[in-house]
């Protein structure tokens, strides 16, 4: 079953895909969460990512994955953000709002990713080991998702959910195999990009209520 079948169905509005801006803020909501896990075996597979991503995106500032400052260190998360350097006036504060949902998304998950049953994760291992295509990695993905949400708590919003669930198996895939890591992260991208953008840009514009 896919994700934007009845139960997520597509906004009208974003039917036409994302633009530019929801691209960036996917990938940045995505790293981040992934980042909140530094010290799990991709840490280098990582490191390397968000470099490619920084200079996609044209940004100055390099990071370090388990870089801390003073607000990390005060909460104890070891996440590290990308610093938006040349971008526009104003992003830095969409940036802080997209880290910090990152962020309670990834102490969620780590709370919760139990109820992904092993069987679930050892086939999506072996099925985006065979599978080449990004497409095809995609529809593995949110197959898993579909599967994963048959288990998961019923009192969660279900766009949450499955946003966290794209993430969450997507971190669980890198874990298991981190030659993974591009790939997990490219079809958690896109599968977000495509059926929950419109979730994703109300917690981007709202914040994590």
């Amino acid at each position: 079953m896919e994700l934007h079948s009845a139960a997520y169905a597509v906004d009208p509005k974003v039917s036409s895909g994302p633009g530019p801006r929801d691209e960036h803020i996917t990938n940045l909501l995505v790293l981040g969460f992934l980042q909140s896990f530094c010290s799990c075996s991709f840490h280098e597979e990582l490191q390397v990512l968000g470099r490619e991503l920084l200079s996609e995106a044209e940004l100055a500032d390099s990071y370090d994955c388990c870089s801390y400052d003073d607000e990390l260190q005060t909460d104890g998360n070891h996440a590290s953000f990308l610093q938006m350097g040349r971008a526009e006036a104003g992003s830095e504060s969409q940036e802080e709002v997209i880290r910090n949902i990152a962020r309670r998304l990834a102490q969620i998950g780590d709370r919760m990713d139990h109820h992904i049953q092993p069987e679930l994760l050892n086939n999506l291992v072996v099925e985006f080991v065979n599978d080449h295509s990004e497409e095809d990695r995609r529809r593995r993905l949110a197959s898993a998702v579909e599967q994963a949400m048959e288990t998961w708590p019923a009192d969660m919003e279900r766009e949450k959910a499955a946003l966290m669930l794209t993430m969450l198996l997507a971190k669980k895939l890198a874990e298991h195999t981190p030659s993974l890591l591009r790939a997990a992260f490219r079809a958690a991208v896109t599968l977000i990009n495509q059926d929950l953008l419109a979730y994703v840009r109300n917690l981007a514009g709202n914040g994590m209520e």
